[in-house]
């Protein structure tokens, strides 16, 4: 089993009066996560699949709630977004039960963070749980198998059960996508044309590190661009791609408003468009490498370093940065490389205007970068 950093993180703000708040895509060990935590202490465990259980939370009372309660101190509710009103109760459950040390965990953010935000605001900790990362992999198996593995995890990705099968990655990954993406995904936000949806995810697939046009898409897709905007916004809410701005301090030359799309895992996005080739046979081998580096480094990020933002810089006269990275008054830059042969520097345009320090990433080096301290 696999040591998740967010474990002593979630432990240490138990007991100070606020909910905790865990959501992040399915099947990345959320449950699994939070079962850890409580195994040897005193806890009710409420299921928002179950029917029954959302029968009586999402319309309940303070009295119901005491004698559901009753003299639990641990509660903790999983897949809440399924609940009507879970806000509401959460919000009880909080004000009204001070010793009570509630969790909530959640597959996507729809109906989690509208439920939840304001009348939560200012009661709970909010935690995202990604596929697990190079920094908790590397600890589980060892420098050198992490090393040797590289490829495979460019080619699969990261979610738990992928790693605890080898051998059956393909599968797994088509049971995932086949179920949350074009079942759960189109559940939770009533988007009436599956096949619409499969088409623009394989569209963001092969697009994968590019500059997105949504005039593009929309031709490509056969929507209108407010559908694509809606469409992107769904699939980022429900964990399966982000999507990084263009960084501009009003250099005349600058790109200043697209936009970048990356899939949350490698794995996923070979799933969508049916390639599990091995790498030297590859010609997307630098996007997957790309991918894997920006998801990576956006973990570590969200789990340690809140603050840091991240971006991608172009001028029109195609000069570009992989990735920007401010922290505080600094700013860093990466490219990124595959071959551990190739040597690159940084436009002096970006580099000089932004003092900027500039790095590059490749197979040689990317440990440090994923886990950053480079």
């Amino acid at each position: 089993m696999y040591s998740r950093y967010l474990k002593g993180v979630i432990e240490n703000k138990f007991g100070k009066g606020k909910a905790l708040v865990i959501s992040g895509p399915r099947q990345v060990g959320k449950t699994t996560l939070i079962q850890q935590i409580i195994k040897n202490k005193k806890h009710l465990f409420l299921d928002g699949d179950d029917p029954t259980t959302r029968g009586i939370l999402s319309d309940a009372n303070t009295e119901t709630l005491r004698q559901l309660l009753s003299n639990h101190t641990l509660v903790f509710i999983d897949e809440a977004q399924r609940i009507p009103g879970i806000g509401i109760t959460a919000k009880i459950i909080t004000d009204q039960f001070k010793k009570v040390q509630l969790i909530l965990s959640g597959s996507s953010s729809f109906d989690l963070a509208s439920n939840l935000n304001e009348p939560l605001t200012g009661r709970k900790w909010e935690y995202e749980l990604f596929p697990i990362s190079w920094e908790e992999f590397e600890g589980h198996h060892g420098f050198l198998e992490a090393r040797q593995q590289l490829e495979n995890r460019l080619r699969y990705g990261f979610y738990p059960d992928v790693l605890n099968n080898p051998g059956s990655e393909e599968e797994i990954l088509n049971q995932l996508v086949n179920s949350y993406l074009y079942r759960d995904l189109l559940a939770f936000s009533g988007i009436q044309k599956p096949a619409v949806l499969e088409k623009l995810m394989q569209a963001l697939a092969h697009q994968m590190g590019n500059e997105v046009s949504y005039n593009e898409l929309s031709q490509l897709v056969g929507i209108d661009k407010n559908t694509v905007s809606k469409y992107l916004d769904i699939l980022e809410k429900g964990f399966v791609i982000f999507r990084l701005g263009s960084y501009s301090n009003n250099l005349r030359n600058e790109i200043k408003r697209n936009q970048k799309i990356y899939f949350v895992d490698n794995g996923v996005r070979n799933t969508v468009i049916g390639n599990f080739q091995p790498i030297d046979l590859r010609a997307d081998k630098g996007k997957l490498w790309e991918n894997f580096l920006v998801s990576e480094r956006r973990k570590q990020a969200k789990y340690k370093f809140p603050f840091v933002r991240q971006y991608f810089w172009r001028t029109t006269q195609q000069q570009e940065v992989d990735l920007v990275e401010i922290k505080g008054d600094e700013i860093k830059g990466f490219e990124f490389k595959w071959n551990p042969g190739k040597t690159v520097k940084l436009p002096v345009t970006f580099t000089h205007n932004y003092h900027a320090a500039e790095h590059l990433v490749n197979r040689d080096n990317f440990g440090d970068f994923v886990n950053f301290r480079m």
